[in-house]
């Protein structure tokens, strides 16, 4: 006798992955791989700031010498070493700024950039004039705008006077949002 049995059973069978597939899977592997790394660096410095921020890294007080190496009444150019430099930085790390001392413990310390376009400013003492050579931009030794196209004098670092030497708060760059003499709204700078 034979027994009748139903249409004959196929073992179930994996799906196979065919080529396509698999180029398509590697490639997307590959191209997450390359967001990856390209994006890492560009992650890391937009955070830096806040990192930087969050350790002090950004704003120091640096000395800027002595106080005898800044006679009264006289403008005298220092350079200090930013607080945020690498060894690869070399001469380049070394920032200058005007330092016009007042009288006694009283200073003003300019940044080196015209507030028009930042190029460096020269002080001619002849004329007690800071001029900027790229676009005629002028002021007074007091740091106020004289003529030409800045819209306001020189920036100014905050400073203080500590243990007979001079020291600027350094790490950032003196702009209108940091100036402590507009924040403070009269014309001196004063730790």
């Amino acid at each position: 006798m034979s027994v009748a049995t139903g249409p004959a059973e196929k073992p179930e069978s994996k799906p196979q992955l065919s080529r396509r597939d698999l180029f398509a899977k590697i490639g997307l592997v590959l191209n997450g791989a390359a967001v990856l790394l390209l994006a890492t660096p560009v992650v890391g410095y937009l955070l830096s700031p806040i990192l930087r921020a969050e350790r002090g890294q950004y704003k120091r007080w640096i000395t800027l010498g002595e106080l005898d190496e800044f006679p009264e009444g006289q403008t005298r150019l220092a350079k200090f070493r930013s607080p945020i430099s690498n060894a690869w930085d070399g001469e380049t790390d070394n920032i200058p700024c005007w330092v016009r001392r007042l009288d006694g413990e009283k200073f003003q310390v300019f940044a080196i950039n015209c507030a028009h376009l930042g190029c460096p400013v020269r002080w001619f003492p002849q004329s007690g004039l800071f001029m900027c050579p790229c676009h005629g931009g002028v002021y007074y030794q007091d740091g106020s705008r004289a003529s030409g196209p800045p819209e306001r004098g020189l920036f100014e670092y905050p400073y203080k006077v500590e243990g007979g030497h001079l020291m600027i708060e350094a790490g950032q760059l003196p702009t209108l949002s940091t100036s402590a003499s507009l924040r403070k709204g009269s014309g001196g700078c004063q730790g």
